[in-house]
């Protein structure tokens, strides 16, 4: 027999991301981890961190039990309305993070490539001098 959910929208579990009024999106479902938060073996900080927003990716970066994942059924209140998700906020999340990517590899090139480079260039014309003689 199939039961009815409550539908949250995006907007709606963004605003619980409180200490006393905490929510995490994960796959879809909408869960109150408020009385969770001191019990999370993580700390309170991981799920405040992960509250109001879709926190799925993190949630399986995690590498959570079955156990875990059982337990989250005691704090199910609901499901993300999916009339209510805006693609754009998925996209941007990716071009930020393309953007991140860009940003530390030119930075491992200006300081981790450049100076590794000069320092070869240092040990090469050392060797060669040291021959001369």
């Amino acid at each position: 027999m199939a039961t009815l959910s409550k539908l949250y929208s995006m907007r709606e579990a963004a605003e619980h991301n409180t200490r006393d009024d905490c929510w995490v999106v994960i796959h879809g479902k909408v869960y109150d981890v408020t009385s969770y938060l001191d019990e999370h073996p993580g700390g309170d900080d991981v799920l405040l961190s992960a509250a109001g927003r879709d926190s799925t990716e993190d949630f399986e970066d995690a590498g959570h039990s079955k156990s875990a994942r059982e337990l989250m059924q005691d704090y199910y209140i609901g499901e993300l309305d999916p009339d209510t998700v805006i693609p754009e906020l998925e996209i941007f999340r990716k071009e930020k993070s393309s953007a991140f990517t860009t940003m530390l590899m030119n930075k491992t090139v200006q300081y981790l490539a450049v100076p590794v480079v000069i320092l070869g260039v240092s040990v090469v014309a050392g060797i060669l001098f040291s021959r001369r003689k």
